[in-house]
């Protein structure tokens, strides 16, 4: 962002104004749960998109800009509007849009305040289980006032690995036999379906480590700061046909996995 970060903005009311958003927004979500409305598509036919994501995302920006109007807002449903106050929200208001369509209770609310720096707050919610995932850059993360922290060290024969893929058939084709090449490697993989959660398991300890192409900045956003705050190691990587990616995992674990990563990406 250009704009000059704003000194005076004060990280606690930034959570606190997450955390309320994201429970608002996830009350929105149960309300409309199991009766799915305005259900269309975007990539690709796979890749749906409902009212009931619509709808939390008005109610994260009408609380947003009612109580900041001038920061900045980047949302997955459109929400889009440039900061003159330093602080950008991304914002996620329902990520694993097809666990909810089908009843799966693996999504969430992800809302992220960024500044010049990155994300400065983070807060992941999951309506279902009631569980918010929280974290402070520099401060630490936390769930539900219990501090996280990352499993390791973890070899990578005992790693259990998240993943997701996108929606493009011939990029899940390539992700597919990428992550089949992998999997001999390490104890297991888990599919979720909602990279939020992947990112706050890492940060939680119910996986090790967490791989995927093709996510957006809203996806991440507030994961990724969780998890490095609960002492994950984060990169940016793009082995397969330059799709925008992210490998999460613990500090002895992770550069075994990039290790990996780039012995299968170079033996094509």
């Amino acid at each position: 962002m250009s704009p000059a970060p704003d000194t005076a903005v004060d990280p606690a009311r930034l959570l606190d104004l997450a955390m309320r958003g994201a429970r608002a927004a996830g009350r929105e979500l149960l309300n409309r749960y199991g009766k799915v409305e305005g259900l269309s598509t975007k990539s690709s036919a796979t890749d749906p998109v409902s009212d009931a994501d619509r709808c939390s995302e008005s109610t994260l920006v009408k609380l947003i800009t009612s109580e900041r109007p001038d920061d900045g807002l980047l949302g997955e449903e459109g929400a889009d509007r440039a900061s003159t106050s330093g602080i950008r929200w991304v914002i996620d208001p329902l990520d694993g849009t097809v666990n909810y369509l089908y009843e799966l209770d693996n999504f969430a609310v992800s809302i992220a305040a960024e500044d010049e720096h990155g994300a400065l707050v983070g807060v992941v919610h999951n309506p279902v289980t009631k569980r918010t995932f929280h974290a402070v850059r520099g401060v630490g993360a936390s769930v539900d006032g219990q501090p996280l922290r990352v499993n390791d060290p973890v070899p990578m024969n005992r790693a259990l690995l998240a993943t997701g893929f996108g929606y493009d058939p011939d990029i899940r084709r390539q992700q597919g036999a990428m992550i089949a090449r992998l999997l001999p490697q390490v104890r297991d993989i888990r599919r979720i379906g909602s990279a939020a959660l992947d990112l706050c398991a890492v940060a939680s300890g119910s996986v090790d480590a967490y791989f995927e192409e093709g996510v957006k900045a809203w996806d991440v956003a507030a994961g990724g700061l969780i998890a490095q705050e609960a002492g994950a190691h984060l990169t940016r990587t793009a082995p397969i046909a330059g799709q925008p990616g992210i490998l999460v995992a613990g500090p002895a674990l992770f550069d075994e996995l990039v290790a990996a990563l780039v012995r299968i990406r170079d033996a094509g």
